[in-house]
């Protein structure tokens, strides 16, 4: 089928685009490739894609209107991976227009290629941060995400409420899936893994937050490919189950679905750091620091949903993933060449 996969130049985006290629089929890749992190990252990730006869690249904003309708309308793709985002929890306080830009504007783009070109089905990325201020865990679709602690996580949240009236108007199949702090090769800079290794071999003392009292639900990357292209090739359906006395938040009356693509097994981030300690064969110096605004101090998965929707849920153990990114990382920026 013809895939339409927005964020191709980007770390999920670039690995989708591998997955579905090597599968055979048809996709077609949009990403601006702003200069948010190191451009020349984004560039290496396209050429690694950029040479298949069954990828087509188009260098174009998602927020922009006109471009995003002739993309539409030109390639009318059979399913639609949107992954591009204005991504970060802390950059939202210093620029929220970036989010209101790219997150809404470009997400209400999309929903309108969608409904005009007959797409049979859009996978879409949500975030683990839209649990925001909750404590009960492990986090559940099941659960409100009715207090966000940060632009970013409003903005997800507010995709799936875009996702859902056009899922009940349209009846275009939807489907949200709330990453948890993805890792891995050709990460993004920003990441506390990439920013981490770089620190460590420079020998400069790395940032801790909340003091080491925070604990992740780390999901290797090659995990959340897999949870999507599940995903994706099984089209959201009406919940039949649905009570609208009692109503699910990660399901409805109309064909939309909600999941989360989390390890299931929370780690310590002092433990996280360990690990990568030990695949750098270097201990880092830290520098303790307090809660950072629009964090929380824990995340943790319940990816029972995803288990019984399409019948994987994410497992790679932590000390494993963080070698395969260190290997990747100094094959990428060499062994003695510092980012």
């Amino acid at each position: 089928m013809k895939v339409l996969v927005t964020g191709s130049a980007g770390f999920i985006g670039m690995h989708c685009v591998e997955r579905l290629l090597a599968r055979g089929d048809e996709v077609v890749g949009v990403d601006n490739l702003n200069d948010y992190y190191d451009v020349t990252l984004k560039e290496a990730r396209l050429a690694r894609i950029a040479d298949h006869e069954a990828f087509r690249f188009h260098r174009v904003a998602v927020e922009d209107r006109d471009a995003m309708a002739g993309i539409f309308a030109d390639e009318k793709p059979d399913r639609v991976i949107h992954l591009a985002a204005q991504a970060g929890v802390r950059y939202s306080l210093e620029n929220p227009h970036a989010y209101i830009d790219a997150n809404l504007q470009g997400f209400i783009n999309i929903l309108e290629g969608c409904r005009h070109n007959d797409v049979a089905h859009l996978a879409y990325a949500s975030s683990s941060s839209v649990y925001g201020g909750n404590e009960l865990m492990p986090f559940s679709e099941h659960h409100s995400v009715d207090h966000p602690v940060s632009l970013y996580a409003a903005t997800k949240k507010a995709n799936e409420l875009m996702a859902h009236t056009y899922s009940h108007l349209y009846d275009l199949p939807t489907t949200g899936l709330r990453f948890f702090t993805v890792y891995g090769p050709w990460g993004r800079p920003d990441m506390a893994l990439f920013l981490f290794t770089n620190a460590i071999r420079k020998g400069v003392p790395i940032d801790v937050y909340n003091k080491g009292a925070m604990v992740r639900d780390f999901t290797y990357i090659d995990d959340i490919v897999e949870g999507v292209i599940r995903v994706l090739d099984k089209t959201a359906t009406p919940n039949p189950d649905f009570d609208p006395l009692n109503p699910d938040p990660g399901s409805s009356k109309a064909p939309y679905r909600v999941f989360n693509i989390g390890n299931g097994n929370p780690t310590p981030l002092m433990d996280y750091i360990g690990a990568l300690e030990g695949a750098l064969g270097m201990t880092a110096e830290k520098n303790m620091m307090p809660m950072q605004p629009g964090d929380v101090p824990a995340t943790s998965s319940d990816t029972g949903e995803l288990q019984d929707w399409v019948g994987f849920a994410p497992n790679t153990d932590v000390r494993d993933g963080v070698a395969r990114f260190v290997d990747w990382y100094i094959s990428y920026y060499g062994r003695n060449d510092q980012a």
